[in-house]
């Protein structure tokens, strides 16, 4: 190999003179510009493993003593950046050695203790850290940011789902037969029905055009100015494949819903004389984790029968007049029930999403409700700051709502529990209007959870369920036992907050594991029914003037082989029903043996627990396994759904059937039932409700039964997943005191944004942007009313330098649930703009097996902005630009070179 230096020296050049760009004959050594980075070849970087046997022996993660600089007299910012660097390196160690093959479950919880708390170390270090000449933020950049979580404008508009789909002219086959109902308008305290009634347009056809011409027409005749309108959804292109090839299928017929043009000094609701019983079915569908919500008439009363499937709908059965699909980001649902005025309330386990409604943690729970016509009306989200799932819901008379579950984390802002990392009981009490009441938690030391739910005399609300060690007010027997606990309500005033306080507590089982999985309240005397110690055990308990319940009776039905399901009384009978594989549960009387695999059952029991003659078992299924997800009774009817037949050892791909039942429980007799498909052969029931003379001929034409909620809550702990107590920070851009931004109970989008103007000294802008509803289109998840959003808009303000947002402390930071990053708003690049870079790191990384590649891209994008940043303080050059024509010697001297290369390569 030929030396460079020689050959350069051959024709007049040498390497000082080439790589300085010196023409002159006395070449210098070029001192370096920066210090050697660590993510420098030459760099004497520690090995994975050993990053990970400091981290783990407790040393600091980012360590400023452990930065080398190799110029004499650099900046400290390069000390700062380094340091940094090599804290992230070791997360990084950390997040690789979690997911390396054969790591044990001991050595995963410390890894991922240790990298939480490393992740707390590097936020902190970046938010206490002022560099000099460029800036660096644990969040994002931006010159705007605007919150994803918007609060809904109010909207007197209303729009249906599809009923009709081809030419508004032709005839409507939702509007045959006997349609008559009335519309309500209630204005100024005073409320006057409009009766509707399609047989009085004798033989004109029943098109979308005559019928609303004849509807509007009685409206404008009694002096209101609501209208009933149309609204087109565009038909879009279908795509299938075949053949592995995406195909274009042709785009089908417009489809056309109905619109409620209200008015804001009109209430509008609609009323049905001819009623049936209505029964709803919350399920999965389909293998993607979709979930839709059936809406079922029952047979007798006097609505119209529903005999077609309505537009759009797919795998129908008779009898089934609405199928809505759940909004995305629902994990599961387990409780659901009706309200006195005929809505349903579900209990969803969420997770974040794309929604309107960010959560703040892994998951938590969600209570929405559902109009009679399947469309969403309102959302509440619990607020936990981890992970949450909603287990129970009960609904008084008054109409408040009672939802128990668990939670693990912080609920109340900045208290965990007494162990953070462990599950506690919750119980939370909203009004009729969704708005929360009161929170309790009431955790054993070691895990706990709420199962069933219920409301007692006097206000009194019951929470049952099973834990780990002792309650409080409880004493542990062993294992999990289950539990009963009772909290009464009170108020300084009539316009104070309500405040809950404990009012007694039972624990009991055996010294093995035990639980309490339904309850029910009947009077003085509570129920409740579980497996303890692999028995089916049902409980009678006295209810005392305080509430305080004490055990009274027990019966024992036999091994369970299964679980219960429902708890009820009626007609002063105990109705108990679950699954089970036992084929003699010892309940007296069989009305209906077992059929193999596991049955639904349903047990009728007299109120002292006592056997009796009186007492009927019917068990309920066919050869293979049968669910009972959920269980009603209405009338001393017992509804029952879940999945039917399913092979022993079935997969859970395999195709699976929902079917609804209504059963007698003292005959056995089936009097009522359906069964049905989903897509891809998967349908799986979770939850059912009965509302009574719920269904009408409103159902067909996509029409709630009662008044339609024109506006929700504008409060921010309604309308968000924020709670009173969570708070961020907002600091200047230049560094200097930060300024804590607390939610308030009351707190709006308009208060809120004043709140963080001033908090920035005034350097941001905060504005409360409005967007409008989007348009239907084919396949929308209908909600009851067209409204928009409103989000906030933060930027700043001209002339300023901006501020930077920084999250609150574990367990009560705002921003995630107003769905804000955290990071530095304003100009961060341009003449006098201070350079910024944001490591985009959010508190919630973990080492979850679900998380690494998530978590591992995270820290490389970190990283990569550290680099970033070290390349931005490269000093400006002081050499001045060469211009105009080179000398002729140094034209000279490229040619001889250029020529020696030549001959070189030929």
């Amino acid at each position: 190999m030929i030396n460079s230096s020689y050959l350069l020296g051959l024709y007049g050049m040498t390497d000082w003179a080439a790589s300085s760009g010196s023409a002159s004959g006395v070449g210098t050594p070029v001192r370096k510009a920066q210090p050697t980075a660590p993510w420098s070849s030459s760099y004497n970087v520690p090995k994975p493993d050993e990053l990970v046997r400091t981290a783990m022996a407790g040393r600091r993660i980012v360590d400023e003593n452990a930065a080398q600089l190799d110029v004499s007299g650099a900046s400290s910012d390069y000390r700062k950046l380094f340091a940094l660097y090599q804290g992230l390196e070791t997360l990084n160690a950390l997040n690789n050695r979690a997911g390396t093959k054969g790591v044990g479950t001991t050595e995963l919880a410390l890894l991922a203790k240790r990298f939480s708390a490393g992740l707390e170390e590097v936020g902190t270090y970046v938010g206490a850290t002022e560099l000099n000449a460029v800036r660096l933020v644990q969040g994002t950049t931006s010159a705007l940011s605007k919150s994803t979580g918007g609060v809904p404008r109010d909207n007197a508009n209303s729009i249906t789902g599809p009923i009709h789909e081809g030419s508004p002219d032709s005839v409507v086959a939702a509007f045959s037969g006997d349609v008559a109902f009335g519309i309500t308008i209630r204005q100024l305290g005073v409320t006057t029905t409009v009766p509707i009634d399609l047989a009085d347009m004798g033989s004109t056809p029943r098109t979308l055009t005559n019928v609303l011409q004849h509807i509007n027409g009685k409206l404008e005749a009694t002096g209101f100015n609501t209208r009933i309108g149309r609204e087109q959804i565009k038909a879009e292109p279908r795509t299938i494949n075949a053949n592995g090839k995406t195909v274009t299928l042709p785009t089908g017929p417009d489809r056309w819903a109905l619109v409620v043009r209200g008015d804001t000094t009109e209430t509008l609701g609609f009323t049905a004389a001819q009623t049936s019983d209505a029964v709803y079915v919350v399920q999965g569908n389909g293998l993607t984790g979709g979930h839709q919500l059936l809406k079922f008439q029952s047979d007798g009363g006097t609505a119209p029968p529903v005999t077609e499937p309505g537009i759009g709908d797919t795998h129908w059965v008779e009898g089934r007049s609405v199928q809505t699909s759940l909004p995305p980001g629902i994990e599961t649902v387990r409780a659901s029930a009706t309200g006195p005025d005929g809505s349903l309330w579900i209990v969803a386990d969420v997770v974040p999403g794309t929604g309107n409604q960010p959560i703040k943690g892994e998951r938590d729970v969600a209570l929405m409700k559902y109009d009679s016509a399947g469309r969403l009306v309102a959302s509440r989200a619990l607020g936990a700051a981890a992970t949450a799932s909603g287990y129970a819901i009960a609904i008084d008379a008054d109409g408040r709502v009672a939802v128990a579950g668990s939670v693990t984390g912080a609920l109340d802002p900045g208290k965990s529990g007494d162990v953070a990392t462990v599950a506690d009981s919750f119980v939370t009490v909203f009004d009729a209007n969704a708005s929360e009441l009161w929170t309790q938690r009431r955790g054993a030391r070691a895990a706990d959870e709420a199962t069933s739910v219920g409301f007692g005399p006097n206000g009194t609300v019951y929470v049952a369920g099973r834990a780990q060690s002792a309650i409080p007010g409880g004493s542990a027997v062993g294992g999990w036992d289950g539990y009963v606990q009772a909290f009464s309500e009170s108020q300084a005033y009539p316009s104070a907050p309500t405040v809950a306080t404990a009012a007694g507590t039972a624990q009991f089982g055996t010294a093995a594991d035990d639980g309490v999985e339904a309850i029910t309240i009947d009077g003085s005397n509570l129920y409740s029914a579980g497996v303890e110690g692999g028995r089916m055990i049902v409980r009678q308990f006295a209810l005392g003037a305080g509430g305080a319940p004490t055990l009274t009776a027990t019966r024992d039905l036999g091994e369970a082989s299964g679980e219960v399901a429902g708890l009820s009384v009626s007609g002063g009978r105990v109705i108990l029903t679950g699954t089970t594989r036992n084929q003699a549960l010892d309940v007296g009387t069989v009305n209906t043996a077992h059929s193999g695999g596991t049955d639904a059952f349903v047990a009728v029991l007299e109120p002292d627990l006592a056997a009796s003659a009186a007492d009927r078992l019917t068990y309920y299924g066919t050869v293979g396994d049968d669910t009972a997800a959920d269980v009603k009774v209405q009338d001393g009817k017992v509804w029952v759904t879940g999945v039917s037949n399913r092979a022993e050892g079935a997969k859970d791909t395999d195709p699976t059937e929902g079917y609804l039942s209504r059963l007698d429980p003292l005959t056995g007799a089936v009097e009522w039932t359906r069964t049905w498909a989903g897509d891809g052969q998967q349908a799986a029931p979770m939850t059912l409700a009965v509302a009574a003379g719920g269904a009408s001929v409103l159902d067909r034409l996509g029409l709630p039964t009662g008044e339609i909620q024109q506006s929700d809550s504008k409060k921010l702990t309604d309308a968000t997943s924020l709670r009173a107590g969570d708070r961020f920070y907002v600091s200047p851009a230049n560094g200097g005191r930060s300024v804590a931004v607390t939610i308030e109970a009351r707190d709006t989008l308009q208060t809120l944004a004043r709140k963080i103007e001033q908090a920035s000294r005034n350097t941001l802008k905060v504005t409360v942007a409005s967007e409008g509803a989007p348009g239907s289109s084919t396949g929308d998840m209908q909600t009851a009313l067209r409204t928009g959003v409103q989000r906030l808009s933060i930027m700043a303000r001209d002339g300023k330098a901006g501020a930077v947002l920084t999250a609150g402390e574990s367990g009560r930071n705002a921003l995630a649930g107003l769905g804000l990053s955290q990071g530095f708003i304003g100009i961060s690049s341009g003449t006098g703009a201070v350079r910024t870079f944001g490591l985009d790191l959010p508190r919630t990384l973990s080492l979850a097996p679900e998380a690494a590649k998530e978590t591992g891209e995270r820290l490389q994008a970190a990283m990569k902005a550290v680099r970033d940043a070290y390349r931005a303080l490269a000093p400006a050059s002081t050499k001045p630009k060469i211009t105009g024509t080179a000398p002729a010697y140094l034209t000279a001297q490229i040619a001889n070179y250029q020529a020696a290369l030549s001959r070189l390569g030929g």
